[in-house]
């Protein structure tokens, strides 16, 4: 039976079933050994810095730095394939330590080793836990990095990625845009490129396939309307969208130019997205919020307000902590 798990509210963690459970496991945690499935679970939320980020001292902030609970980790996710007892990333953010030990402890690494990091594009939320592949830290051995052309020449021209390959601490395996890559028999994945800050590479969201579900995930894009793709009647082929919510709305930072941090505003999206289907719409996760964005706040009246606003359009909200 196809649904979405209501169990595990351990550490924050959001599970989504990603494929048909065996009928006798209603309600059960999606890693029961009876489960031969895929699941798509949410290691991450928050833009590539984090909550709270770094010099953020002002109130909105503080009581990320007070509160441990409060805290957010970097947008990623984790599919695992039970049928072969593999694991997957996406996205390598400066929280992998944590991330990873979350995961551990629902898919441990002795019975579900780490068989690749997918990565979309070379900003620093994306891909710099790489770090902790080395030498200097866990010393991985041939772990496959999926990335694309320019991603995989700017890992291996320049260090400290470069020695990351030269000692086989990763082995890059490169990627085209709209052809599928086969992770495991029942696990796929399209790379679809979308137009970004691509200053080091380019910038890609996935449609993540297992045997009868697919998820779109698409953390960062500067404008829906700049994309050459129809993001409506692509929403038709999945069953899940994970899509940037980076900011809320254009007044979030006054002292930056949000031309150039280009991103559609959790407001403009709900108009964009406002004449889908309820069905449709249900399928949105806004993700990958910037510390000053209220989605992120569900503790306080600012936070509820802005939640409420998304949920009641229809859409949701991605959350570490969501069941």
């Amino acid at each position: 039976m196809t649904k979405l798990i209501k169990s595990l509210k351990q550490r924050r963690f959001f599970i989504i079933a990603f494929i048909s459970l065996a009928s006798g496991l209603t309600g059960s945690p999606v890693f029961a050994e009876e489960s031969k499935g895929v699941a798509l679970k949410v290691l991450g939320v928050a833009q590539d810095a984090g909550y709270p980020q770094l010099n953020c001292y002002q109130p909105h902030c503080m009581p990320g730095w007070g509160d441990f609970h409060k805290r957010r980790l970097a947008t990623s996710l984790a599919v695992i394939d039970k049928a072969v007892r593999q694991k997957f990333l996406f996205e390598a953010t400066p929280d992998i330590k944590q991330q990873l030990y979350v995961l551990n402890q629902y898919a441990a690494d002795a019975q579900y080793p780490l068989a690749g990091i997918v990565l979309t594009h070379a900003h620093i939320g994306h891909y710099t836990g790489l770090m902790h592949l080395g030498r200097e830290a866990a010393g991985t051995e041939t772990i496959p990095v999926y990335v694309m052309p320019r991603m995989e020449k700017f890992l291996h021209n320049n260090g400290p990625w470069s020695q990351l390959v030269s000692l086989n601490n990763i082995v890059l395996k490169t990627l085209k845009s709209n052809h599928v890559t086969e992770l495991t028999k029942q696990l796929k994945i399209i790379p679809l490129l979308v137009p970004h800050r691509d200053e080091y590479s380019e910038t890609v969201g996935y449609k993540i396939i297992g045997p009868h579900k697919t998820a779109l995930f698409i953390p960062d894009i500067d404008k829906w309307q700049k994309w050459g793709v129809n993001i409506k009647a692509l929403l038709t082929t999945v069953d899940y969208a994970f899509i940037d919510g980076t900011f809320y709305s254009a007044n979030e930072l006054p002292s930056r130019n949000m031309l150039e941090i280009p991103h559609p505003f959790v407001s403009e999206s709900l108009q964009f997205f406002g004449n889908l289907s309820s069905r449709q719409k249900k399928k949105l996760f806004f993700i990958h919020f910037n510390h000053s964005n209220p989605l992120l706040w569900d503790w306080n009246k600012a936070g509820k307000a802005a939640i409420g606003k998304v949920q009641q359009a229809g859409f949701n909200v991605a959350t570490e902590g969501m069941v």
